[in-house]
């Protein structure tokens, strides 16, 4: 994440960072940066159709690329910045997790547990071997046991030798990854980080207290429905649902025998996951084929379509929940983000299935400015992507900055390097002596009897 430049040549006054999320079906470039307030301030949003996209998963190389760089194209020209690199999001149902202990064994105990004995922790992780075919996308630490000790959730600054750790492994398909890098280098980017979306869109929707008391993200895309689970500040589970919000408009197109363009916006203008009393005698007219005679179609009847199809869907959610261990223990309920989140009276649909409360989760709590547009479940994902990268970002300098010495520091370090030198140069013998070397001597003292 460099420092990126407006077309004029002029730099910003802060880093500038892009989420890319590759839908199915719309993919989103959107360019931001964090504001003195800590805000996030959204300079420019692209988004273009997704055609080489479905469930999550790059089926049509070329098309992918022109839909990526139709998506930057616009969010350069509306930000007035040239773009090199994006943080891209991942998502599919060949997304999957698994949990794993891992363990590192320092070599002093004197020393204090820093911030390297994690990473060589986590890069153990990532040496995991995984089945044919799949690599590792994230280490998710959420617990450390230093020396039996555990519940340890930070061990920077404690003293141990055995450091242990609970991880949330996420895995994905190799080549699902490196076709999605493959896209975006060929689209002329640069892929900085790749992020689940489904984390991502929990850093944009879900809040801190959300997440301590135990809430399920259900981000409801195109292809495929995202569920993640918190619990205590840390994420406890995540699964990847292989329906959203395109098997509904497919549902709604063989119901009432129209073309997919036709269903599509009958499900955004007319359709509810509940249907109304006050329906039965509203009727929806759709122009025929060829001038032929106009269809009609029952708004209670549409509702029924999407309702079915919805439960199903949350009957798969439900599942997750139960099979997560954390059923008991979600006392902020759902937060249900992304496309399929705009369907009318979803809420009240996931509260009689579920029994848990719902509410709809949008960006608005990280964003700066009163853009109605940007608040909205849709962006969550490319938002969270956003957030994600300014993160690194800090991250990164942060670690940076602590690597720098000045030429004082490092003056100094020379001359304490020297002081120790000299002393033990001056440093003859101990003043008491070990076992080992007590039995050497002596043993060397009978020799030399012998020989005299």
């Amino acid at each position: 994440m460099e420092k990126a430049m407006t077309q004029s040549g002029t730099k910003l006054a802060s880093e500038l960072v892009v989420g890319l999320d590759i839908g199915t079906t719309k993919i989103a470039a959107i360019v931001g940066r964090k504001n003195e307030f800590g805000k996030i301030e959204i300079l420019g949003v692209g988004k273009s159709e997704s055609l080489g996209v479905s469930r999550g998963i790059v089926v049509n190389i070329e098309q992918t690329i022109q839909s990526i760089k139709a998506a930057v194209s616009i969010a350069a020209d509306k930000a007035n910045v040239d773009i090199g690199e994006v943080i891209v999001g991942i998502a599919g149902q060949h997304i999957k997790s698994m949990q794993h202990r891992g363990m590192f064994v320092r070599q002093s105990i004197d020393d204090e547990i820093d911030q390297k004995d994690i990473d060589n922790l986590i890069d153990n992780m990532h040496r995991l071997v995984m089945n044919p075919g799949e690599e590792i996308i994230h280490v998710i630490p959420q617990e450390y046991i230093i020396d039996n000790e555990s519940g340890i959730k930070n061990p920077i600054g404690h003293a141990g030798i055995r450091l242990e750790g609970n991880f949330h492994i996420i895995t994905g398909l190799i080549s699902a990854v490196k076709n999605i890098f493959k896209c975006v280098d060929r689209a002329g980017l640069k892929t900085v980080d790749l992020n689940l979306e489904p984390l991502a869109s929990a850093d944009a929707v879900l809040s801190e207290d959300e997440k301590e008391a135990g809430v399920v993200l259900v981000d409801i895309g195109g292809g495929t429905t995202d569920v993640a689970i918190f619990y205590d500040g840390i994420i406890r589970h995540t699964a990847v649902i292989p329906f959203g919000g395109n098997i509904i408009t497919e549902d709604v197109k063989e119901g009432c025998g129209i073309i997919k363009k036709q269903a599509e916006l009958l499900k955004i203008r007319f359709g509810s996951a509940i249907e109304q009393e006050n329906q039965d005698n509203q009727i929806i007219s759709i122009p025929g084929f060829k001038h032929g005679p106009h269809k009609e179609v029952s708004v209670k009847f549409l509702s029924q379509i999407i309702r079915a199809r919805m439960e199903e869907i949350l009957e798969f959610v439900l599942f997750e929940i139960k099979s997560s261990g954390y059923e008991k223990k979600l006392a902020a309920g759902i937060v249900v983000t992304g496309g399929g989140a705009m369907l009318k009276n979803l809420n009240q649909l996931v509260m009689l299935t579920t029994g848990m409360d719902c509410r709809t989760g949008t960006p608005n709590e990280h964003l700066a400015g009163d853009d109605d547009e940007l608040k909205n479940p849709l962006y969550a994902t490319g938002i969270g992507l956003v957030i994600k990268g300014i993160e690194k970002y800090d991250r990164d300098a942060k670690r940076g900055t602590n690597n720098i010495k000045t030429d004082n520091e490092e003056l100094k370090t020379e001359e304490v390097k020297g002081k120790v030198k000299e002393k033990v140069a001056g440093y003859s013998k101990p003043k008491s002596k070990g076992i080992f070397e007590t039995i050497i001597e002596k043993t060397r003292d009978m020799f030399s009897d012998d020989v005299e």
